[in-house]
């Protein structure tokens, strides 16, 4: 397991990228999404470790619903009203040492209180991903942090939250390093993950056909 020890003089440390991540228009009912309308996705500043860009061009490994490795919310300076833990027991390569990070049971919690706080989140985390589902996972909880709802329909939730995920993916595909088949996997697996939702669920989803609603471009981003 690599350490968080800070990168000795010379060696070259965590790559930080700029991802354009814009409010796009909901498929779910306003019931279950607010539509972005307390805060609005801009721009979120991703973090890798140096050296983990390989990992973006290796054969796929399939995307499920567990928490990947590799994934944490650093906290910019300590958000005393959320629940946190030392980044460095869940990232690894940034030379973390005593940085916070929003503890990883805390998504729906940390929506909530965002919400309540009026706090944006770009000013509150930056997002360590290591890897693709990392990075997967990450812009779909960034999608949550932007929308208030009272998540009483999940499978509708992470619906949405999934499907702005793999559009963000393409829109930064040049700058994360991911091509085509990559993405087409990916859409392939999210589509799949969300259909297994509506049947857990027993409910139909609101698009019958989830593999073209993935593979497709998306319906539209918000002016």
């Amino acid at each position: 397991m690599a350490d968080n020890t800070p990168a000795a003089e010379g060696a070259p440390g965590p790559v930080t990228v700029m991802l354009e991540v814009p409010a796009m228009k909901c498929v779910v009912p306003g019931r279950v999404f607010d539509a972005w309308s307390w805060c609005r996705s801009d721009v979120v500043e991703w973090r890798r470790p140096a050296g983990s860009l390989s990992s973006f061009a290796t054969e796929h490994t399939p995307i499920d619903g567990q928490n990947p490795p590799g994934l944490a919310f650093v906290m910019r300076e300590e958000c005393t009203f959320l629940p946190r833990e030392l980044a460095k027991l869940h990232v690894f390569g940034y030379g973390l040492e005593n940085e916070l990070a929003l503890a990883p049971w805390g998504i729906d919690q940390a929506t909530d209180l965002l919400y309540e706080r009026q706090a944006r989140p770009h000013d509150v985390f930056w997002l360590a991903a290591s890897t693709v589902d990392a990075l997967v996972w990450g812009l779909h909880d960034w999608v949550h942090f932007h929308n208030h709802g009272p998540f009483e329909e999940p499978a509708m939730t992470e619906l949405q939250c999934d499907l702005v995920a793999i559009a963000w993916l393409r829109q930064n595909a040049a700058r994360i390093g991911l091509d085509e088949k990559r993405l087409t996997c990916i859409a392939r697996d999210l589509a799949d993950l969300s259909r297994k939702r509506f049947e857990f669920e027993g409910v139909d989803s609101p698009i019958a056909d989830l593999d073209a609603l993935f593979l497709g471009p998306y319906p539209d981003a918000l002016e």
